[in-house]
């Protein structure tokens, strides 16, 4: 670690303090703290609105190999991190990728990211896993040198918490747009001189259905995925009255992952219950989305007590009987004793347990938990964009 970087500190709840180095943005953050056990796409999770209040520790102890880029961002055309913080074992000294613009720690300044790095993850995990997800705060030192730890611990404490807490209609885009984008693919030095692009709807891609996309905190690259599959995709807000959705005559909706717990996010139920009840047009949900499915068929959902957070978690697929590695991000799941008669468990995680998906039987609509998406990996879960097709078509048949 260049010895140049701040001293920084990590203050939690219960007053336990990690002390390390400051590689972010100067001053203090605060938010749940909870860990990711991916190995790769730390781009990604920080810009993945999910992410938004909360604190990301990585698990895995080398971080900023790869460097980051202007592409591999998950927050659509909002460029920004979300997440409140980070939290690292070790910052590598040397960058090396052919598509790396600048350095992670550059990447955290320049988008006024507080984050820590040479601390024990290990430790931290474990408390996290034994105690449970915790309000922390990052804090680097002033600049006479000096950390507070008894503030730190304060402004730890003072975080209200996840819960409760209604994010999506704070992450969402508020003016809502129109998606055409497909995936980044690998191209010649001649074609780019990156050496990659992103197909195109109409150029690339033959369009098929149109959809619209309900953005609850929406990623990125969920939006290329059903562009891949002919989509054109109007997204809204996540405030939208149904009444404009239906304006659209749209062939599929979609519902976005998202932060926050889904139970205050009552405009986004109300209007789920209307497509349930009241049309028959194909509903596809991921994580927030997910949830929101149940809570608007009359199931509850609950807080986990660390939650998921990774790229390795392995779920079965029920009725096929094989298992996925998935990606995931939730600290809310739903609870499968309270599903209705009317619904059938697609998915459950091997982990726990926990609920990952569900489907209508009398509705041609259905949901997961994990990021079937999963840029950049592991994409096992990619059919279920191809079965979100398939209803759309046999609707339109």
């Amino acid at each position: 670690m260049n010895t140049n970087y701040a001293k920084a500190i990590l203050a939690l709840a219960d007053g336990t303090v990690f002390y390390g180095r400051s590689i972010g943005a100067s001053g203090h953050t605060v938010g749940e703290v909870v860990f990711n056990t991916a190995m790769t796409g730390y781009q990604e999770i920080l810009t993945d609105p999910s992410y938004a209040q909360q604190i990301v520790t990585l698990t895995y102890p080398h971080i900023g190999n790869t460097g980051t880029n202007d592409e591999d961002t998950e927050s659509g055309r909002i460029h920004k991190v979300w997440a409140n913080g980070l939290i690292i074992r070790d910052l590598t000294m040397a960058t090396s990728n052919f598509r790396s613009s600048q350095s992670l720690s550059e990447y955290l300044i320049n988008h006024n990211t507080v984050a820590i790095a040479d601390i024990d993850t290990r430790k931290l995990t474990r408390l996290l896993r034994e105690k449970g997800a915790q309000n922390g705060c990052i804090m680097t030192a002033d600049s006479d040198g000096q950390l507070d730890e008894a503030k730190a611990i304060e402004l730890a404490k003072s975080f209200a918490g996840i819960k409760g807490m209604d994010l999506a209609k704070v992450c969402c885009d508020q003016a809502g747009f129109t998606w055409t984008q497909g995936s980044w693919q690998l191209v010649s030095p001649e074609v780019s001189p990156t050496c990659g692009r992103f197909k195109e709807l109409g150029t690339d891609i033959e369009q098929k259905f149109n959809i619209v996309a309900y953005d609850f905190g929406v990623k990125t690259n969920i939006l290329r995925m059903l562009v891949d599959r002919g989509c054109h995709v109007t997204v809204v807000p996540a405030q939208t009255p149904i009444d404009e959705v239906l304006k659209h005559n749209p062939d599929g909706i979609f519902l976005s992952n998202g932060p926050g717990d889904p139970e205050p996010c009552t405009y986004a139920i109300e209007a789920i219950k209307h497509i349930i009840t009241q049309t028959d047009i194909p509903l596809f949900g991921i994580c927030l989305g997910h949830q929101l499915l149940a809570l608007a068929s009359g199931a509850q959902t609950l807080k986990m007590k660390f939650g998921h957070h990774g790229a390795n978690h392995p779920v079965q697929d029920i009725e096929q009987g094989t298992v996925m590695i998935t990606s995931q991000n939730h600290g809310f799941a739903v609870d499968e004793s309270t599903l209705p008669s009317n619904i059938k468990v697609t998915h459950r995680s091997l982990f726990d347990g926990s609920n990952q998906g569900i489907e209508l039987t009398d509705k041609p609509a259905f949901s997961f938990q994990g990021h079937p998406e999963a840029s950049p990996g592991p994409h096992d879960c990619a059919p279920l964009f191809d079965k979100f097709a398939a209803m759309m078509a046999k609707a339109k048949a």
